[in-house]
């Protein structure tokens, strides 16, 4: 099936004409997204369902570590901002290799565009962080080793509450309120730009979720918002495709240039199979992103 989806919209890109085109490769895409998130969905044995907020979306599933006083990784999922959730980290090897190593996990829901916008995902973000550390003692977790991680939409919203830190300040926190950011393969960190690079493929996702405004666009945009402080360090992967790569590049620059530490790193995989790979494979013990995480959690948090 997913084989014939790609051969669909490849056929797209060459025949269909330009608008009803971009729109037909959009709701492609989007289906094929769809269909990867859906073959996601068998939770991790463990876990429990936490609500951080009133809303029925601002919910994390947590999963205890092994021993006491642990670090604790937080995932964000991704989706376009308009889709996707929680349980898109759990069908993947990630929360069993992390648990197995002795972090304590948690993946967020957020609210989603359109009856949200991308700001109050941000928060919603910052508030699920503050959520957790608030209960730290009671769930095991040591607040002061706490690692933010996120894949594409959620790489972009890690990568913001970490530069932007009116949101952790709003949840009531400092800018070092996790000791780490990783992001997996985002492409939204300037978001002006990738509105001009992706707008063949995703250009009705990003001005649902991002707008017209220039201002809006820069405000939202992680490497505009780089400028100290920010969270104290970033582990930055991307796959082998332009978009992702120019602006990984460019937002690790940006940070190293404001005084923040931050390593980018290529993972093999290329187009969307191997977006979607980044975050399926990744605990796989011969999918090489696991041992890039695995060296960066033992720096940032000790194990």
């Amino acid at each position: 099936m997913i084989r014939l989806l790609l051969l669909l919209l490849i056929a797209a890109v060459t025949l269909a004409p330009a608008e009803a085109g971009q729109r037909f490769r959009e709701r492609l895409r989007e289906r094929m997204m769809q269909r990867a998130q859906g073959m996601q969905q068998a939770s991790a044995p463990g876990g429990v369902e936490i609500a951080y907020g009133s809303d029925p979306l601002q919910k994390l599933d947590f999963w205890r570590a092994p021993a006491p006083n642990a670090p604790l990784v937080i995932f964000v999922h991704g989706g376009g901002w308009k889709r996707g959730d929680k349980s898109n980290a759990t069908g993947t090897a990630k929360v069993t290799h992390l648990l197995a190593s002795g972090y304590a996990v948690a993946s967020i829901n957020y609210r989603l565009v359109p009856a949200a916008t991308v700001e109050q995902q941000a928060q919603d973000v910052a508030d699920a962080v503050a959520a957790l550390r608030a209960q730290a003692a009671k769930l095991g977790v040591d607040p002061a080793r706490i690692v933010l991680m996120g894949h594409s939409a959620g790489a972009h919203l890690a990568a913001l509450v970490g530069t932007d830190p009116r949101y952790f300040t709003k949840a009531g926190m400092p800018p070092d309120a996790v000791r780490g950011i990783i992001l997996l393969d985002g492409a939204a960190y300037d978001v002006p730009r990738q509105i001009t690079a992706g707008a063949r493929f995703m250009g009705e996702t990003y001005a649902e979720a991002f707008g017209t405004d220039p201002a809006r666009q820069k405000a939202l945009s992680p490497t505009f918002q780089v400028a100290a402080p920010n969270a104290p360090d970033f582990l930055i992967l991307h796959i082998d495709r332009e978009d992702g790569t120019a602006q990984s590049k460019a937002l690790g620059a940006a940070l190293r240039a404001a005084g923040t530490p931050a390593d980018v790193q290529a993972v093999e995989g290329t187009g969307l199979r191997g977006h979607l790979e980044i975050n399926r494979k990744l605990g796989e013990p011969d999918y090489p992103a696991t041992a890039l995480v695995d060296a960066y959690l033992k720096r940032r948090v000790g194990r």
